[in-house]
């Protein structure tokens, strides 16, 4: 939301980063539900591997901001536990590779305890995860693995791209009452400022946000790669006259499918931007429900842009290896000149 959006709602605003954001959020939401609860490796005292917990633990306690042991499958059962007994937990992940021992805990028990019960019990919970490269982190700290979690019928899986959506999707994942993944994107943490109401509000979980209009063609994406596919649009628009159109999804699952469709069915060409491999990727879900929802206004060959199928390499690679707005405009070329 601009400074004039949100002088026109009458709310008052600050400026923060997406990392701000998140703190922002976690502050607000604990604020006013004294069941919401933080825990994980380093939140406490320290305020987290990149500060999102920051002064939580001064303003309210051990008791609700608890750091924990170097044990992610402790961490997310602990957590189930507390969901069960009237709390709503938000546990950190450090990084989203840091979370591959608490998979068990996360499929088997929290995705599936609506339906083992019949009904009877859910999981109001949210697990926290900086995710995605491009800020020179060693091995386990860069990757990218959404669609693990988006396969998984039961969990919710959501990626903000601004400030402002991260705060107001944080606030309805701790209101929803099934397991979030909220996944932060952490190489643009602290990219630029937005302003932020400093009041409670949410943005909805099965909305995506059309961030470009335009009628040549539907570029789909989501977390930090929102910024890049802007940018490609942008210069596409001023060297080439492309018209592009970009759709941030927000929310992964549920996708926003009416949303990708009428989009699709305005320009008939799509490019799906994502840094995850190629491969198994949520590119693929989103080609597919575009061909069986509107097949018949497809003009070109959908056009997956991502991450290869290989390991996120180190620091001389890692460049190479993200979707760059130069690959992007590319891609999103290609589609148009078929």
């Amino acid at each position: 939301m601009s400074s004039t959006a949100s002088a026109q709602t009458g709310q008052k605003a600050q400026s923060l980063t997406l990392v701000e954001a998140i703190q922002d959020g976690l502050y607000t939401e604990m604020s006013q539900d004294d069941t919401v609860v933080v825990l994980g490796e380093d939140v406490g005292k320290n305020g987290g591997v990149f500060r999102a917990t920051d002064q939580l633990y001064e303003e309210f306690g051990e008791d609700r901001v608890i750091d924990t042991p170097l044990a992610e499958a402790g961490i997310i059962g602990a957590s189930i536990g507390l969901a069960q007994t009237g709390m709503k937990p938000v546990p950190e992940m450090q990084f989203m590779g840091f979370m591959y021992p608490a998979f068990d805990q996360i499929v088997s028990h929290a995705a599936r305890l609506r339906s083992r019960s019949q009904g009877q019990y859910s999981v109001p919970m949210v697990i926290r995860a900086p995710y995605g490269g491009g800020i020179r982190a060693p091995e386990h700290h860069s990757e990218s693995k959404e669609a693990f979690f988006v396969h998984e019928p039961g969990l919710k899986v959501v990626s903000p791209s601004t400030p402002y959506d991260a705060k107001g999707l944080l606030a309805a994942s701790i209101r929803d009452p099934d397991p979030v993944i909220f996944l932060e994107p952490k190489l643009i943490y602290r990219a630029f400022r937005e302003d932020v109401p400093t009041k409670p509000y949410q943005v909805s979980l099965n909305e995506a946000a059309i961030r470009r209009e335009g009628s040549d063609i539907s570029v789909y994406t989501w977390g930090a790669m929102t910024r890049p596919a802007l940018i490609a649009a942008e210069n596409l628009s001023q060297s080439h006259g492309i018209d592009v159109e970009v759709i941030d999804l927000r929310t992964l699952s549920p996708l926003d499918i009416e949303t990708i469709t009428d989009s699709f069915k305005k320009t008939g060409r799509a490019a799906i931007v994502h840094e995850a491999p190629k491969t198994g990727g949520l590119g693929a879900e989103i080609a597919t429900t575009i061909q069986e929802e509107a097949l018949v206004h497809q003009e070109a060959p959908i056009k997956r842009i991502a991450g290869f199928d290989a390991p996120m390499p180190l620091h001389s690679l890692e460049d190479y290896y993200l979707p760059q707005a130069v690959r992007i405009q590319d891609g999103i070329r290609e589609t148009v000149d078929f």
